[in-house]
């Protein structure tokens, strides 16, 4: 086992190729365990979209030694909380408990990293629900606009596809392809346990050589995608249907979460739409009120909201805005109005002023998602699915050193007129009427 110090923070890597990540954080009893695999729906393959996430739901169905009820008494009957997450990149899972409890946590997730059972009762079961969450999703007119701009911005990477999966891969899905999937990735040489909080370094390592140590590698054959950099000129989807408000949505391409450009472009999207958090544990907010967007369709009532949506990816993806256009409203004026304002944004260098108020919010929803012991587990984990701890450690700064001239030149490559996908979404004049 290697060990590396950085302050507080301790790596090490088991002989399995297991990476672990500690925090020591004294500030209450309290420990919160992640462990992340390096799967998610960015590596799924044509047919069998939405394997990640339905094994992810598998995992709390038991063990040979944990069943589903022991599963969830483990975290509830010490009043702690967990939960398990799935995305294009990656997929998580978490506990946060008592520090005196983490044996029992670690135990768990050594446990079902190799011994999950899959029945085939529990597959059938879990199909049902996962079609039903689907089915549930496509009500809502803003998952359809979505999905739909989503798959014309990509017209081949996997990030085109949402981690649900599409419903003719569920329907067709084998508890063997389930099952392959888990013992494929499922595994130490694909994992980063991640534990912050009130601990001993060293106790714990030695916990964590005990009860993962002896779990095997397996070797690691993953699909890996070509990055997609442009998007096609002018592309627009226009959907109609049942709804109470028309929406408008549009995507640009955004770099990789470990590109240079990622932190001018955060201060983009600061002034457009509001800062995004990239942490989904953030404790507090920042309203977008002042931003450009905002100001110019809300409040000049061509919208009735507008937020936008920046990810941190391991490869380009696309920043989204989404405006809820009222229904005597038109989404065409909305978008012009758009238009205009990345426009501005383009062909000018703006002020030292707004730059400095954008960072200055940005780095405030920064501040919010890491100001607890969970939020700190999650971005040693988070970070390191796309960089390593350092770009979370260095963000505030790489953020503030960002200049309006650096935010010109990464519009202009990233916003061009042409260079975007338009979805627009009609409420039927009948549901309108209605």
């Amino acid at each position: 086992m290697s060990i590396n110090l950085n302050h507080n923070l301790h790596q090490a890597q088991l002989k399995n190729g297991l990476r672990v990540m500690l925090k020591e954080i004294h500030t209450a009893p309290v420990t919160s365990t992640w462990i992340w695999y390096g799967i998610g729906s960015r590596n799924e393959l044509p047919g069998k979209t939405g394997l990640s996430h339905w094994v992810e739901h598998m995992q709390f169905k038991g063990t040979r030694k944990f069943t589903s009820e022991d599963i969830d008494n483990l975290v509830s009957r010490v009043g702690g909380y967990s939960n398990a997450f799935t995305s294009p990149d990656w997929t998580t899972y978490f506990e946060t408990m008592p520090s005196a409890h983490l044996h029992a946590t670690l135990e768990l997730e050594a446990d079902r990293m190799v011994n999950s059972l899959f029945d085939p009762v529990e597959v059938e079961t879990e199909r049902t629900v996962i079609i039903s969450e689907r089915e549930g999703s496509e009500n809502y007119p803003e998952f359809r606009l979505d999905e739909a701009v989503q798959l014309r911005s990509f017209q081949a990477h996997p990030y085109r596809h949402e981690v649900l999966g599409f419903k003719g891969d569920l329907i067709s899905i084998s508890r063997d392809d389930l099952f392959e999937h888990y013992r494929q990735y499922y595994q130490p040489a694909n994992a980063i346990l991640c534990i912050a909080g009130d601990i001993s370094p060293e106790s714990v390592l030695e916990d964590v050589e005990n009860l993962f140590g002896s779990i095997p590698p397996a070797p690691l054959i993953r699909s890996i995608p070509s990055p997609e950099k442009a998007l096609t000129p002018g592309d627009t989807v226009e959907l109609e249907g049942p709804g109470e408000a028309h929406y408008l949505e549009i995507a640009w391409r955004c770099p990789a979460a470990n590109d240079p450009d990622f932190f001018a472009y955060s201060i983009i999207e600061s002034l457009l739409s509001g800062p995004s958090s990239l942490n989904m544990f953030g404790s507090g907010g920042i309203s977008n009120r002042t931003s450009r967007l905002y100001q110019a369709l809300v409040e000049e009532d061509y919208a009735a909201s507008v937020f936008g949506d920046l990810s941190a990816n391991i490869d380009p993806g696309v920043y989204k805005v989404f405006a809820t256009i009222r229904p005597d409203g038109d989404p065409w004026a909305a978008l012009k109005i758009v238009d205009e304002q990345v426009s501005r944004i383009t062909s000018s260098e703006l002020s030292v002023r707004e730059i400095e108020r954008a960072i200055k919010q940005a780095r405030a929803l920064f501040a919010y998602g890491s100001d607890n012991i969970t939020n700190q587990g999650f971005w040693m984990g988070y970070a390191s699915s796309f960089a390593d701890y350092q770009w979370f450690a260095e963000y505030l700064t790489r953020l503030s050193s960002v200049t309006p001239s650096q935010v010109l030149k990464t519009a202009q490559k990233y916003l061009p007129a042409d260079q975007r996908v338009v979805g627009i979404y009609r409420a039927s004049k009948m549901q309108e009427q209605a």
